[in-house]
């Protein structure tokens, strides 16, 4: 596995901050241990959507480790409508611990409550079981960006949120511009491998930028897995119009 999270373009050129977040880390008892991969993409338009993006990403993964027993039950059974269920859950948690946080600091130092649109922010989550026999896993989701799976040398979207229309530019959002967390089980096979990513990485891999999806296929589709330091370097390849904030993390699938 690797992971990389770094300003975009157009937030170097401003001075702004990242308002990416990641996330990677084990949840679970031995019995029932999944490596949790979360990534969120704060909405640009939101002040203080890089804090949003930061906690939330946290809290849902402190909130997925207290379901984690019941989300492996269910993944094993391929129960979707189930993990949909647990996972909405979850995140619903990690929102109402976000906004008990907010007012406890508001009401400390006497300052004015910030409204939830302000710390606007998308969340995927995808956990992988670490027992190498179980080949399910599972992606949670809340707005844009999402999970991709390469095959035999092509990019396949696998986002629960996917409607057709790539080029729609409304998203649901947390904490406050949803209605649940959609939940899509797969099955992978060996040498496969997945990639999950805020919208700066999937947006040019789906959208009219063959090129660059050549590129980041040939560099991660090989037969060695990046160092560090590479798949660093590698996942700041420039795509043309596209200068967003880029979170990406890649699961190698053993070969058999």
């Amino acid at each position: 596995m690797r992971a990389a999270s770094v300003r975009g373009d157009s937030h170097n050129w401003e001075g702004n901050c990242r308002q990416d977040a990641m996330v990677v880390t084990r949840i679970g008892p031995p019995e029932a241990e999944m490596l949790l991969l979360a990534v969120a993409d704060g909405v640009g338009s939101a002040p203080y959507s890089h804090v949003g993006s930061y906690q939330l990403s946290r809290l849902a993964a402190v909130h997925l480790d207290q379901e984690a027993e019941s989300l492996y039950a269910a993944l094993c059974a391929r129960n979707e409508t189930k993990l949909g269920f647990i996972a909405t859950k979850a995140v619903a948690g990690a929102v109402s611990r976000l906004r008990a946080q907010r007012e406890g600091s508001a009401a400390r130092h006497g300052t004015p409550l910030r409204a939830d649109q302000d710390y606007a922010t998308t969340l995927h989550v995808l956990l992988v079981p670490t027992d190498p026999r179980v080949r399910e896993r599972v992606l949670c989701s809340v707005g844009d960006g999402g999970l991709l799976v390469l095959r035999e040398g092509r990019w396949e979207h696998e986002d629960p949120n996917d409607d057709g229309d790539l080029l729609d530019t409304r998203t649901d959002a947390l904490p406050h511009a949803y209605h649940g967390v959609k939940a899509k089980l797969l099955h992978t096979a060996p040498g496969e491998v997945l990639l999950l990513g805020t919208d700066g990485i999937t947006n040019p891999l789906t959208q009219r930028d063959p090129e660059f999806a050549q590129r980041l296929a040939h560099m991660w589709g090989g037969p060695e897995v990046p160092s560090l330091s590479d798949f660093l370097w590698q996942a700041q390849t420039r795509a043309k119009s596209y200068d967003d904030d880029r979170t990406v993390i890649c699961v190698w699938e053993k070969p058999e």
